[in-house]
Order: structure tokens, then C-alpha cells, then sequence
């Protein structure tokens, strides 16, 4: 095998940018690249190692031809290999001090071996030939905080199989997945994560190769075709990535040269308890190297318009998950947040950097100049935990809980606010939203319905995992497919048709999004009878019109509810989670005006027979 140490170009300055944690493209100089003759060069970093070989299908394996060689003092290791071909797979042997032998993956390999599997891929991500520029022309447009976002989260693995319970790939994928989604009426889809990761039940969120899109589906050629047919169907893009924290499998990086390289020498800092990884070391410049380019690198080859940057909370606090009593705040890691979305919006100024953080750290989604983390929108947790707490409970006693229906409204804007159904809500005992509903059968729908009528009205931007828009009954499982075969049931195709509705009239109606952020976006009718457990409160726009929304939170049916308004004239029930085509049990909701009365200090009054768990959205004709 013929090979040298000869390059197109010194890389003396990526290795000291590399170094200073200012490298933000590290990828582009670390890991396996094309030459002009057509060679590769293979570069790796690992200080600490005595020797590292290249071995690979190209070399029948061999752990000695082909050696590399240290590249000055930068702990960076170098060679050059003619007749390397796409798809040939590799490792690095790297000796430690000590004499131990570890056979590890390129940590900036562009494509990997299928699990069970560990070896990197040689791939050129170069010749993809893309066909979204209508989509990216468009994006300044699309990208603003008064956009509708409503995503539909996705795991890959289980969200169809084929007949004979083979995997769908990417190609199958965007085929299936962007005509459902499209046809369903959502704005974005976010991929559950895609980086290259061992263990199935890990879902993605432990992961081994973070160049890499997971083999499980296909290439990378075939990933970016998945992304391209969601931008020319008008779908935008979300990944869900994961900068806290990494496999403990050891082709991976865990003491990678034979040392703590990614990971710190502090085990308190270094393990992460609740998943049993690894936690990054924020405090050394290369992790942030390594960890700033990869989320450029999604953007710039992948043309993805976003990250959901997970377990921010582990990020932010020393020993998080350790000791919840005496949380101390990594100064290092908030450094690195700050950089990362500085980084990341000077290069997508229109990209989506969404922040699940659990505590009640301030000012996530507020700009980094005003003392905030420069995220643009964060997950709504405490909402979560509120409203489905709120749900769970018999609906006779919810006036006991009415705060948990306004809670959310005291800080809604203090941030930038994503309200999540995630995936984190339906397994480990959890039951799957229809599930959680109380009462009988019909009960039970009739309150999912109810629940989304209250979240699309609710300031700020939606998310719901896949499997809720057809009355999944059983908790998600990673390993089977969602219960498509519900939809032969009348219930559930009434459950479906109207989550697809209710999503087009969300999308079609910027009362309901354009103001999200905004105390003005929001009016209050009526938010203090708990006896009844009933909630009425206006979305406004920007020019002023408004939708009122009214929500009755019990199985009882209140007729002729007294309603202020402020305009004269006629209403239309512009949705009713009650018609009987979605399983309801009216056609028609009874709205009419009085003549005389005055409600909630409002101009003019309606009287609303308001159905039994049900929500209705009016606009003034």
C-alpha cells in the first residue's frame, strides 16, 4: 500500500486555531480527505499516543504498514494513502504510553459500519447535487419568531417499517415521511438523533460518531436527499444533537489516545450518572473545536435548519444529576453555549437554535450581549409537567388544579418558548398521551382533542411526538413501528383528520403564532372560574384581530355561557374540537349575541353553549 506524508496545504494554522478552540471547521483539515491526486489524507488527534497505525479493508487489516506520523508538536497525526475508495472501512490503532492497544473510530468520519459494526466509512460528501435553492432563497422569510412552527418529532427506527419488518431507509423516508408530513399539515420535522450511535435503546442520544449520519438508513448522500425532499416540500429541518455528553463504547472516544482527551480527569465533572456516558470537558479549547464545527457542519453540508440541543441543564451545571440540592454552575460550559450560538447565528443568522433546559435558568433565549445564552427559542418544560399533570387528573377535581391551565401564562414571556409533547412523555411507565386521558373510552379522545384546542391557543410554538395524531394506546417502543393500523378504527381516523385540521387552521391563522412572544398576542376573557374549570382568552395579531378561545375542562356541557368581546357584529366558530367528524357530538356550536349585556368588561357579550371537554376557537366575521 503506497502512502506518504505529503500534503495540499500546511495545516499548521487549523492546528492552532484547532488548539485555541477557534477552529469552528475543524472538520474540513481532521479526518479522512480527497487530495487533487486523489488520494486521502487520514488526521487524527491524539497528544498523549506513542505510535498510531491506519488499518482498513485497504490494507487487509494490517497493523503495521501503514503508520503516521506526528505533525510537529500539535499532537496531531498525519498519512497520506493512494487508492482508497468510498464506502472502504478503517480504523485507528493507537498505542498509549503505557503500551495498551486500543482500535478506535475516526472521530470525524463522514460515514460508519452498520451496528453492531464499529468501523468508520471512508465517504466524499462532495457530488450531492442539491435541488433546495427555491427553499434557501426563501428562508429569510420562513426563519422569524412570527412564523408558525408546529414540529412533528420523529424517531427514524420505529416510525414505519416495511411489510416484512425491514427498516425504512432514507430513501423510503423521504418518500413516506414527507408526503405524511406534508399532508398532515406540519411546518417542521425534528429528526430524534441521527449521529452515529451503538445501542438502539439509547435512541440516538449516545452517540459514537458525531460526523456521521447513522448507517441504520443509508449514506450520507442518501440523508441529504431525505433533507432536500423535505425543503422542496416546504418542510424544514430539525436535529436533535447531543454536545453534553458521549458512548463509553471504546471504539469511540472515551479516553481516546489512552488518556481523558474529550472527557475531564475530574470524575465528577467526567461521568454522567443518569446515562452512564461520558460528559464533554468544556474547559479544553479542542472539545469546543470539535464540538462548534460539528454544528456548522450539519448546517453546511447538510443544510438542516436547526439544532434542538439536548440536556442543556447537564451542560450548565456541575454534577447535574448527581446532587439536584446544591447545583453549581459550570462557568466553562456557559462560555461555550454563548460561543456556540455566536458561532452558529454569525454563520446561519435564520437557523434555529432550540434549547431543552429543564431548570429555571434565566434568560436562555435572551441575546448574549444582555447577559442570555443567544438560544432563540427554548422547550417549555414547566408547562409540560403542568398541563399533563393537569390532564391526568379526574376531570371533578380540576378546579382544584386550576393553576396549573394559568401558571404558564406569569412567565410565558420571559422566553422564547417551544411547547413540547415530546417522547420523553410517553415510555418508562409514562402511557402515551390518549392514554393518560381519564375516563372512558370517549372521554378519552374527546380530552386529547380538548388538550391540543388548549395547546395551539397557548403563546408560544408546538412540538408533539409522532404516534399522538392517531390515538396511539401504548407507550412508544423503539423496536416496532407505530400502530398504524388504528386508523381502521373510527375513533382514531377521527382523531387524525383532526390534527391535520386543527395544523392547517393554526398555520392559517396568525392570531394563533404571529404574537407568540409578545404579551400584546394575548387577552384575557376570563381565567378565574375554577369551579367550572373554565378558560376564554383572545390571541391577537398584529393588526389587532383576534380568536377567541374558550375551553371547558369538564364533562359537563355549559350552555348559554356568557362571553365579552370587544367587536359588534357576527361570529364564526372557526374550529370546535366537538364535531361530530372528529368524534364529537355536535355539528354546530350555539353562538349569539345580546343585545344588552356586557361580559368581562368587554364592549359586547355572546352567549356560547360550550360542549362537554371540548374547545372552541370564534373570529369576528
Amino acid at each position: 500500500m503506497n502512502f506518504n506524508f505529503n500534503y495540499d496545504r500546511d495545516i499548521s494554522f487549523d492546528a492552532y486555531l484547532f488548539h485555541e478552540g477557534k477552529n469552528f471547521r475543524s472538520y474540513n483539515f481532521l479526518g479522512a480527505h480527497k487530495h487533487s491526486d486523489n488520494s486521502v489524507s487520514f488526521s487524527v488527534w491524539a497528544p498523549r499516543a506513542k505510535e498510531i497505525f491506519l488499518v482498513g479493508e485497504f490494507n487487509d487489516w494490517d497493523d503495521w504498514n501503514l503508520p503516521l506520523r506526528r505533525f510537529q508538536d500539535t499532537g496531531i497525526w498525519q498519512i497520506v494513502v493512494e487508492g482508497i475508495q468510498n464506502y472502504q472501512e478503517y480504523k485507528y490503532r493507537i498505542v498509549t504510553e503505557s503500551g495498551e492497544v486500543r482500535y478506535k473510530s475516526d472521530p470525524f468520519a463522514f460515514h460508519a459500519q452498520e451496528r453492531p459494526q464499529t468501523a468508520s466509512k471512508y465517504f466524499d460528501l462532495d457530488g450531492y447535487k442539491w435541488k433546495d435553492k427555491k427553499w434557501q432563497d426563501n428562508k429569510l422569510d420562513i426563519n422569524t419568531y412570527k412564523m408558525p412552527l408546529n414540529i412533528y418529532e420523529v424517531n427514524l427506527m420505529s416510525w414505519r417499517k416495511h411489510y416484512d419488518g425491514n427498516q425504512y431507509s432514507y430513501k423510503d423516508l423521504a418518500k413516506d415521511l414527507v408526503s405524511y408530513v406534508k399532508k398532515m399539515n406540519y411546518t417542521h420535522i425534528e429528526f430524534m438523533p441521527i449521529m452515529e450511535y451503538p445501542f438502539d435503546g439509547s435512541w440516538g442520544y449516545q452517540v459514537s460518531g458525531f460526523y456521521a449520519p447513522t448507517s441504520r438508513f443509508g449514506d450520507p448522500h442518501d440523508f441529504m436527499h431525505l433533507i432536500d425532499e423535505c425543503h422542496r416540500n416546504n418542510i424544514g429541518v430539525i436535529m436533535d444533537w447531543v454536545p453534553v455528553h458521549f458512548a463509553v463504547d471504546p471504539h469511540g472516544l472515551e479516553r481516546f489516545d489512552g488518556t481523558y482527551l474529550y472527557e475531564s480527569l475530574n470524575e465528577i465533572k467526567a461521568k454522567n450518572a443518569a446515562w452512564g456516558t461520558y460528559n464533554f470537558d468544556y474547559s479544553k479549547n479542542e472539545v469546543k473545536s470539535f464540538l462548534i464545527s460539528n454544528a456548522l457542519y450539519w448546517h453546511d453540508y447538510y443544510h438542516i435548519d436547526g439544532l434542538r440541543v439536548d440536556a442543556v441543564a447537564y451542560i450548565l451545571y456541575l454534577g447535574f444529576g448527581y446532587d439536584f440540592g446544591d447545583l453549581k454552575t459550570n462557568y466553562e460550559s456557559v462560555d461555550f453555549l454563548r460561543e456556540l450560538n455566536t458561532v452558529i447565528f454569525k454563520n446561519y443568522p435564520k437557523t434555529l437554535m432550540i434549547a431543552e433546559e429543564s431548570t429555571s435558568w434565566p434568560n436562555v433565549t435572551k441575546p448574549i450581549e444582555h447577559g442570555g445564552l443567544g438560544f432563540n427559542y427554548k422547550w417549555n418544560m414547566g408547562w409540560m409537567h403542568d398541563i399533563l399533570e393537569y390532564f391526568e387528573d379526574d376531570p371533578f377535581n380540576r378546579k382544584y388544579k386550576h393553576d396549573k391551565l394559568r401558571f404558564s401564562f406569569t412567565y410565558n414571556h420571559s422566553e422564547n418558548y417551544i411547547l413540547p409533547l415530546s417522547h420523553d412523555e410517553v415510555v418508562h411507565g409514562k402511557k402515551s398521551i390518549l392514554d393518560k386521558m381519564p375516563g372512558n373510552y370517549y372521554d378519552k379522545f374527546a380530552s386529547l382533542r380538548l388538550l391540543l384546542m388548549y395547546m395551539f391557543a397557548h403563546p408560544g410554538k408546538k412540538l408533539n411526538f409522532m404516534g399522538y395524531e392517531i390515538g396511539q394506546f401504548i407507550e412508544w417502543n423503539e423496536y416496532k413501528e407505530l400502530d398504524w393500523f388504528l386508523l381502521e378504527y373510527d375513533k382514531h381516523m377521527e382523531l387524525h383528520n383532526f390534527v391535520k385540521d386543527i395544523n392547517k387552521i393554526y398555520k392559517d391563522n396568525k392570531e394563533l403564532y404571529e404574537l407568540d412572544h409578545f404579551d400584546k398576542g394575548l387577552d384575557w376573557v376570563e381565567h378565574d372560574n375554577a369551579d367550572e374549570s373554565i378558560l376564554i382568552f383572545d390571541r391577537v395579531d398584529e393588526n389587532g384581530e383576534k380568536i377567541t378561545c374558550i375551553f371547558n375542562f369538564t364533562p359537563v356541557e355549559r350552555r348559554d355561557y356568557p362571553v365579552g368581546v370587544d367587536y359588534e357584529g357576527k361570529y364564526k366558530t372557526l374550529f370546535s374540537s366537538d364535531k361530530k367528524k372528529y368524534g364529537g357530538s355536535t355539528d354546530r356550536v350555539k353562538v349569539y349575541r345580546t343585545k344588552d349585556e356586557k361580559f368581562h368588561g368587554r364592549e359586547y357579550g355572546l352567549r356560547v353553549d360550550i360542549p362537554a371537554l371540548s374547545g372552541i376557537y370564534l373570529k369576528h366575521i
